[in-house]
């Protein structure tokens, strides 16, 4: 019975991940994007078993100004998933992040934040990106793109980074990442 369940496709929304860009590996913006990366998370100051960075997000409306703790409710876990429209594993995963906050609704919270795009047109781009996104000059921008995630995941709040990436730089979150925050703590 296992090995049924393991020999079983998986749904059309959570596909494996293949990326083609083998070409692009080596490029000075990809080794740009790799550093920029690693020193995020050389420098974030989320770890497991501290107290969790409450950056400002903006909602999408673009019109109010939030902390990222302001989505916990309680003693109720939240989990945060930063990602971009331009990041292909992220983006074949939205739905299934979807489906598990639908799932557990009544007992945790979640938060989709839209960050500075992983792979933009006009930098380490990937031709496995399912939009075509130039780097944000403006909160404007930024908005923009997140309305593009919030169709992939209409019923998931979503709010965006600030333009000087507060929320990405507090999490390391870049090109994506994922926590689980309880009671003002990261797990």
């Amino acid at each position: 019975e296992e090995a049924a369940s393991a020999s079983e496709e998986p749904p059309p929304d959570d596909p494996p991940v293949c990326v083609s860009d083998s070409n692009r590996m080596f490029t000075l913006e990809s080794l740009k994007a790799v550093w920029h990366g690693q020193k995020l998370d050389f420098f974030k100051s989320a770890h497991v078993g501290s107290l969790a960075p409450n950056p400002e997000v903006i909602q999408l409306d673009g019109q109010k100004r939030l902390r990222i703790l302001d989505f916990a409710r309680g003693k109720r876990p939240l989990i945060l998933n930063f990602g971009s429209c331009t990041r292909p594993p992220f983006m074949a995963r939205l739905r299934s992040f979807q489906r598990l906050a639908a799932h557990f609704v009544d007992i945790a919270d979640f938060l989709l934040v839209y960050i500075e795009e992983a792979h933009p047109s006009d930098g380490w781009v990937s031709s496995d990106a399912a939009y075509n996104i130039p780097k944000h000059q403006c909160l404007q921008d930024r908005l923009r793109a997140a309305q593009l995630m919030r169709e992939g995941a209409p019923d998931c709040p979503l709010a965006v980074d600030t333009m000087d990436n507060a929320s990405s730089a507090a999490y390391g979150a870049y090109f994506e990442r994922l926590y689980i925050i309880q009671e003002e703590n990261v797990m």
